[in-house]
This record gives structure tokens, C-alpha cells and sequence, in this order.
């Protein structure tokens, strides 16, 4: 079945936030659960993982709302990687209900930074933005039944 989801990419924080996550929406992580990268043999030419990278994630699944998926994985600098979180994505929530709306807007901006508050607007929705404590930019749009 075709999906869209959205992938995010953790210096060294991916345990961590999808655990938050899951704190939030509730629910299980999909697939075979957690996988870790000493969970499995490194590619051919590939360089020995370091005993500190073996704990780290290299996929997780959770699904959170009307299907939508959060992905992720560690990134750590010490596999090569670069992560730069900046303004050019966000994940966008449309629950049915306001309660919900302002449930979710607070418990995902808490230790964040909100841009926008949660409130009703012209075009007929609640809607707020927020950058949660890890960095990962959020928009709520409800629309008002």
C-alpha cells in the first residue's frame, strides 16, 4: 500500500525523541520495532562500527495520525554524517477536533520554541507552528466543524 511519511534524521537523539513521540500520539513502533545499528553486520568495505554507535538506531516507524508515518535514524558525525535542521520542512497535523488540536500543540511544543499560537484564523481552522525541543518544526491546522 502506498504511504507518505516523514523521515528524521537525529545527530544522536533518536531513542530519545521517538520516545517522546510515542509519549504523545501513544501507539507502538511499527515493522520489527527498534532497530539498532549493531544489530547487523556493517556493508562489505564498510569500517568496524565504533562500540558507541552500535546502541544507536538505524530505523524506527510510528505511526501517529490518519496514517501518517514518523520515521528516523541516527546520523552521528562519526559515520560521516552532517545533521542541519533548518526551516525548509515541517510536519503538519490536521486533527478532527480542536481538543485535540490544543492537546497536541502543547504537549509537542513543550521545551520548544512557539512561533505561532495555537488560534482560530480567518481561513476557517486553529492553527499554530512550533519548533519541538529537538529541533523539528510542527504546524497544527484544525479545521473548525
Amino acid at each position: 500500500m502506498a504511504r507518505t511519511c516523514t523521515y528524521l534524521n537525529f545527530p544522536r537523539q533518536t531513542e530519545e525523541a521517538f520516545l517522546f513521540y510515542q509519549s504523545v500520539f501513544g501507539g507502538e513502533f511499527a515493522g520489527n520495532g527498534v532497530a539498532r545499528f549493531g544489530d547487523f553486520p556493517p556493508p562489505p568495505g564498510a569500517p568496524q562500527l565504533a562500540d558507541a554507535d552500535k546502541n544507536l538506531i538505524m530505523h524506527i516507524e510510528l505511526p501517529i495520525l490518519g496514517g501518517h508515518v514518523l520515521m528516523g535514524t541516527d546520523a552521528p558525525e562519526s559515520m560521516g554524517f552532517h545533521v542541519n535542521f533548518g526551516n525548509n520542512s515541517y510536519i503538519m497535523l490536521e486533527p478532527d477536533h480542536v481538543d485535540d488540536a490544543k492537546r497536541l500543540f502543547s504537549a509537542l511544543s513543550a521545551g520548544g520554541k512557539v512561533t505561532a499560537e495555537l488560534q482560530e484564523m480567518f481561513w476557517g481552522a486553529w492553527y499554530g507552528t512550533f519548533s519541538d525541543k529537538f529541533g523539528v518544526q510542527w504546524m497544527i491546522n484544525c479545521p473548525v466543524k
